[in-house]
């Protein structure tokens, strides 16, 4: 089991130094010593989770393509200009309920140069609501609904077959990730 976990290891190590697609060729060959060297059996592809993915990607690009994500920005960038001095707050929550929304964590950059010229106009610290709304756009994906995190947890492998709703989920993760972006920006003001 150790000799099974070294291979892990060395292979994400290998693949992280060399970087890029190598990170998936070298967990590739890690499999392979795995399954060929060790006669482990390879699980079954998470073809749910997959699926999501592939819906949420094509939601957003569609949100993209029909003008709705520049609507939402505006939307996002006068609720940030309202308070410029509270940016630090309000940024964070405003990436949240973005991604919460959406599925993606991709759907918070689109509001990245925004944030950070809003900071720099407040004389705020730009890495500061910067660091804490990517943070924040990652905590929902988490608590989003539709994110493929969440469908993984709903799988019968993981929570799906002890009885663990959709609704129980989003009862824990978005109070707690809300609570935790919250507590992540007081600690970064």
């Amino acid at each position: 089991v150790y000799i099974e976990l070294l291979i892990v290891l060395l292979a994400i190590f290998v693949g992280a130094r060399v970087g890029g697609i190598g990170l998936g060729i070298f967990g590739m060959m890690g499999l392979g010593v795995l399954v060929f060297g060790f006669g482990l059996t390879p699980g079954n592809p998470p073809i749910g989770v997959m699926l999501i993915i592939v819906a949420v990607i094509t939601a957003a690009a569609t949100l993209q393509a029909a003008g709705g994500l520049d609507y939402l920005v505006k939307v996002a960038e006068k609720i940030l200009r309202k308070n410029p001095a509270m940016i630090t707050f309000l940024a964070p929550v405003v990436c949240y309920f973005f991604t919460l929304f959406s599925g993606t964590g991709h759907i918070a950059y689109s509001l990245l140069p925004i944030i950070s010229e809003i900071a720099t106009d407040s004389k705020v610290r730009p890495e500061r609501p910067l660091s804490i709304s990517v943070i924040a756009s990652q905590q929902a994906i988490t608590a989003s609904p539709i994110s493929a995190a969440t469908a993984a947890l709903l799988s019968a492998e993981l929570l799906g077959d002890k009885g663990v709703t959709l609704g129980n989920i989003l009862m824990v993760c978005i109070p707690a990730t809300l609570v935790g972006v919250i507590v992540g920006a007081i600690a970064v003001s």
